[in-house]
Order: structure tokens, then sequence, then C-alpha cells
């Protein structure tokens, strides 16, 4: 293996580290709080994302996804339960759907498919979460910045109240469970 090596007297630009801007969508009861069981247990992983805790993956559509794009994200993950053990019976499988239109629209409007990820993350699962950011985290530093971020804004993503539930009617995700119920963009851990 050959490395190389700046001639004497002469200087390489400096590496400048690219740090990816991440949104994570994770559902309240599985992936919310697998990513807290990696927090709460030290184990090590990429800080580069913004978590937004909602009630359900299955809430997530696609104007969601292409929101953090506007705003800056350089790639969005969305995380639920895994198939069986979503507390809406059916969310997860509504997340599929749902994310099978988002990448439609993804693949037309020219965005890289590396730039968006689904994955199912249990409460107990820390290490796979620490695993999954840093596996795209790395896809996404790969991929460089998007060239769909219009602004730098990632702080002001915010998911609005109410919307299509779950069960196709309006109203709001129906927790009442105080502060966050699923809005907001939550710091990385």
């Amino acid at each position: 293996m050959t490395s190389e090596v700046a001639p004497v007297g002469t200087s390489r630009p400096p590496m400048t580290t690219f740090d990816p801007r991440i949104v994570v969508f994770a559902c309240n009861w599985c992936s919310y709080a697998g990513a807290d069981t990696a927090g709460v247990s030290r184990i090590q992983h990429q800080p580069h994302f913004r978590m937004i805790r909602v009630m359900c993956s299955g809430r997530i559509q696609p104007a969601f996804v292409f929101r953090a794009f506007e705003k800056g994200a350089d790639g969005v993950l969305v995380s639920g339960c895994h198939f069986g053990d979503c507390h809406y019976i059916f969310g997860n499988e509504r997340a599929v759907e749902q994310f099978a239109k988002t990448m439609n629209v993804v693949k037309l409007l020219g965005i890289e498919e590396g730039r968006l990820r689904l994955e199912w993350i249990s409460a107990a699962e820390g290490g796979r979460f620490a695993e999954v950011i840093n596996e795209f985290t790395d896809q996404v530093r790969a991929l460089g910045r998007s060239p769909f971020a219009a602004e730098d804004a990632i702080d002001e993503i915010e998911v609005p109240e109410g919307g299509p539930c779950l069960n196709g009617e309006h109203g709001s995700s129906g927790t009442g469970s105080g502060s966050g119920s699923g809005t907001g963009a939550e710091g990385g851990h």
C-alpha cells in the first residue's frame, strides 16, 4: 500500500470534516426510547442528528421529510417499532407505505436515495440505534452536503399538531401526554 507524502516545503490544504445534518423521525414508543437507551448506556455514536419524536412512524408523511431537506438536512432517518410491536397495531405498516411514496418522489427530484432511510429499532436496542446512526452518518457524509438545502434552519423544523391520524380522522395524535406530545425538534443524544 502506497501512502502519499507532501514534499518538504509544501503544504496540503487542511482537511475539513463534514458533519452531516441528519433529522431522525423516531416513534415515541420504541425508536425514541432506543435512542434514550443508547444515551443512558453511554454507547458511543455520532452526535450529528436532530431527533424529532412522533407518536408513530406511520404518521411521517412525505411533506415532513421534504421539509427537513428544505430546512438544511443532509439526510433523514425514519424509525419505528418492529412489525408486531406497534402500539397502534398497524402504524409501521403505514410507515412502509408512506416511505415508499416518499422514496418515489425523492427519485423524481433527483435526491440521492442514500439520504433517506427507514429502520426498525425497539426500546431495548440502544446498541442497534447507535449502529444505525453511525452507519447512516457515514453514508450521508460520503454523499456530501445536500444540494437541496435552501437554508440552514434545521433547528426550526417542527411537526405540525393534528393532521391525519392513523385511523384517517383529523385531529391531534390522541395522546395528551403533555410536553412534547410528538412535536418539535428534540436534541440529539
